[in-house]
């Protein structure tokens, strides 16, 4: 493990490492243990998007691991000028141990990693979402105990979260379905790569794909750069929500997830989301965890 770029780079095995690192640090943390596991070293954080959860969890994590973390927002970087990514890459990598960067475009991460000498982080890109991911992960194996049998639904947009997730089930072997609506379904390539390795599913029907579902995960209907698409969004996705009805449709402890910030009334409805809030924002909690462990893995 080099980088963290998108899940599908890393095996069944890599995954559950990072998760078993997140649980000893998350256990550490919690009764007052501290390591310096990451002394002196230094992670810059490229922002083309903003976040509050993946801002405060690396920032956080860095200095709780004994190390430091540079923001760096698209305003004042050179990239943002049109400096381009080799060239930024390069010099990065004469002044840091780590880059974690939040774009929008996958190849730009890709770039970075091809064109530094040092580990790479995709906090986000409208690809993929792998330090979500490895946290809802982690949220799973906590409730559930394994991921042995499990049935996890995905209602929305298949959008980068989607992506992401689909990756996570199927390398976990859970089964995964995702109901969309036609013309919003997930990337093509990851879906034939699904069917080939694991169970999945894809249906415009909510309910047939929330049946007997162990795990809901939804996420706002219009993701950033979409904004002008909202209205729109809104009309052909207003089907497609987490509410008392469709949690009937899957089984009776079945737990809800979000990667937050959740649109209520929108993508899920406000009883949901509030009778769920103890695995949402232990959700939210485990980025930190998961994205420690990310990082001891590459840069200790």
């Amino acid at each position: 493990m080099k980088h963290l770029l998108k899940l599908m780079d890393l095996s069944r095995e890599e995954i559950l490492s990072v998760l078993n690192l997140a649980d000893q640090l998350k256990y550490e943390r919690k009764h007052g243990v501290s390591g310096d596991y990451l002394k002196g070293k230094k992670l810059g954080m490229i922002f083309q998007k903003s976040s509050t959860r993946t801002r405060v969890s690396f920032e956080t994590g860095m200095y709780e691991l004994g190390g430091y973390a540079l923001f760096l927002s698209n305003r004042d970087l050179q990239i943002g000028r049109g400096e381009p990514v080799e060239d930024t890459a390069r010099v990065l990598s004469r002044y840091l141990d780590g880059i974690m960067i939040r774009t929008f475009e996958q190849k730009e991460v890709e770039d970075l990693a091809k064109y530094g000498s040092i580990p790479v982080i995709n906090g986000l890109t409208d690809y993929c979402h792998p330090c979500q991911v490895l946290a809802d992960l982690m949220t799973i194996r906590e409730r559930k105990g394994s991921f042995k049998g499990l049935r996890m639904c995905f209602i929305g947009d298949g959008n980068n979260m989607a992506n992401s997730l689909m990756v996570g089930a199927i390398k976990t072997k859970m089964s995964f379905a995702i109901a969309c609506p036609k013309g919003y379904e997930p990337n093509g390539e990851l879906m034939q790569w699904a069917k080939r390795e694991g169970e999945f599913l894809l249906t415009d029907n909510v309910e047939e794909a929330a049946k007997d579902a162990d795990v809901l995960i939804t996420d706002v209907w219009a993701s950033m750069g979409q904004e002008e698409e909202k209205q729109k969004r809104s009309a052909i996705f207003k089907d497609y929500q987490i509410n008392e009805t469709l949690m009937k449709a899957a089984k009776k402890d079945a737990m809800v997830l979000h990667c937050l910030p959740a649109h209520r009334g929108e993508e899920i409805t406000a009883d949901v989301l509030e009778a769920h809030a103890d695995e949402i924002f232990e959700e939210a909690e485990n980025r930190l965890h998961a994205q420690k462990a990310v990082l001891c893995k590459l840069l200790k």
